[in-house]
């Protein structure tokens, strides 16, 4: 098999990131059954690290003033004031609400390293981290739709500045 006739594989696996959670992993010592509390689709990008196609999710072209919580456990994490068009087909953002809300971890799928961005309080897979982005920070998270729920508001400013 020619080299270019294996990249073009590479490229056509869906993206996910580093391992599977165990059920032990993240554990936030309530016994959430997960599988009873999300969706099939939400299971698996939260739970077991997957990633929704681009253009279909519900939040990738959504455009309300709120804030962006944890579809897992409600944590907020993203402002709407942040969120931009990246051209990629997910929700992205250039800033985070609260730094101690995200924990990262290297995710070495796919033969480049990437930034994986988990949800500290129940550890969800969000999706990732890109160097990308626009100022101030030059950051893009990218997210996936179903990691995420929306909570409509008018001020989301006053009610959850980003901070770090």
């Amino acid at each position: 098999m020619r080299w270019h006739h294996f990249s073009w594989l590479l490229i056509c696996i869906p993206l996910g990131c580093s391992q599977a959670q165990s059920p032990a992993e993240n554990d936030t010592g309530d016994s959430i059954q997960w599988e009873e509390k999300l969706s099939p689709e939400a299971y698996r990008v939260l739970r077991q690290c997957g990633t929704e196609p681009p253009f279909t999710g519900k939040y990738w072209d959504h455009h309300e003033m709120g804030i962006y919580l944890c579809a897992g456990c409600g944590t907020p994490l993203f402002n709407s004031e942040t969120k931009y068009d990246s051209g990629s087909g997910w929700p992205s953002f250039f800033d985070v609400l609260n730094t101690s809300n995200i924990t990262t971890k290297s995710d070495y799928q796919r033969g480049v390293v990437r930034t994986e961005l988990l949800c500290n309080s129940c550890g969800g897979h969000l999706g990732h981290v890109f160097n990308d982005g626009p100022e101030p920070h030059g950051l893009r998270y990218c997210i996936n739709s179903v990691s995420l729920q929306f909570e409509a508001s008018e001020h989301p400013k006053e009610s959850a500045a980003p901070k770090h």
